[in-house]
């Protein structure tokens, strides 16, 4: 059954997430749907610093949105800035450092922001990391799992209640094709008893930001939770992270502003809310969380399981008051 996932997802991928896939599905597109003022409306951008983050940040700058860019290197965060700011005039660009593996300073971070800001709109999960040895954080924490799991956990949890009270609230996660292939897995969330492989880690891991997403949506009806898959793309991590896939497929990647073309879309489209939220997205449009045939879906059982796992992980390095 793995082996059919894999196959299915690497033709699919061919067919759809590759340059020429953007192109088929744009010719779709309503323009329009982006043509709006984000004047007054505030937006967080983890892993702004390159890549679909900076591309989304840029995108919302030129068109007059508050930018919080949140990246864990200050230099590359400030450069990023600097051209944001040249590119679209709009000097509404904040630079937050902060490591996301680093779950502790995660929840110190965002404790932080609710009391320096009195509303945040939309909240984009981008940043990601896909280490391919075995490293841990400064909690014992496993770090691609501390990045893209409990670090998106703990950041959006913390924020919600400043989402709440701000207008047309969303949160929108980058998340991956890879997790196609991928069935949760409550019961290892870090990798301690399988072979460890860091593409499929990274696969793991992007599923579980769609089942948390499906968790908050029922929890939280004020706010409009979408998550998304921005196709292969020609960027900086995927270069370092898969360095043969992107030798061999360099030539079909997205460029970084086409894959952040649905983040924007989601982020800031009245488009977007006609739809359920929680819904998984590729392209403007709403698509399956799984490939057919593939057993992929959880149980209520697995997913409580995993819901409280990563409560227990996150409340467990979280400072005193």
């Amino acid at each position: 059954m793995c082996l059919y996932r894999n196959i299915v997802w690497f033709i699919k991928g061919m067919r759809e997430y590759t340059r020429s896939g953007f192109e088929n599905a744009s010719k779709t597109f309503v323009a329009k749907d982006l043509d709006v003022s984000l004047v007054g409306r505030s937006f967080m951008i983890t892993g702004a610093n390159s890549g679909i983050g900076k591309a989304t940040a840029m995108a919302i700058a030129k068109k007059g949105g508050t930018v919080h860019i949140v990246c864990r290197n200050k230099e590359r965060a400030e450069r990023a800035r600097e051209e944001i700011i040249s590119a679209s005039g709009n000097n509404e660009v904040y630079v937050h450092v902060l490591d996301l593996s680093e779950t502790r300073k995660v929840w110190e971070f965002a404790e932080a922001f609710k009391k320096e800001h009195s509303s945040l709109n939309v909240l984009i999960n981008n940043a990601g990391c896909m280490v391919n040895q075995r490293e841990m954080n400064s909690d014992r924490l496993e770090k691609n799992f501390a990045t893209n799991t409990l670090g998106v956990y703990v950041l959006t949890k913390c924020l919600m209640p400043l989402l709440e009270k701000s207008r047309d609230p969303r949160v929108i996660t980058v998340s991956s094709g890879g997790m196609l292939v991928e069935k949760l897995n409550p019961d290892d969330l870090q990798t301690e008893r399988a072979p460890f492989d860091g593409t499929m880690v990274y696969a793991q891991n992007k599923r579980q930001q769609v089942v948390m997403t499906e968790v908050w949506v029922k929890a939280n009806p004020k706010i409009h939770f979408s998550v998304m898959h921005p196709g292969w793309a020609d960027t900086p991590a995927v270069a370092k992270a898969m360095p043969q896939f992107h030798q061999m497929m360099r030539d079909r990647l997205r460029t970084a502003e086409q894959g952040a073309d649905t983040v924007v879309w989601l982020a800031v489209s009245r488009a977007t809310t006609a739809f359920p939220s929680g819904l998984f997205f590729q392209d403007r449009q709403p698509v399956s969380a799984h490939l057919p045939l593939a057993w992929t879906h959880s149980s209520r059982r697995e997913v409580k399981v995993f819901m409280g796992r990563l409560e227990a992980l996150a409340m467990a390095v979280k400072p005193s008051e």
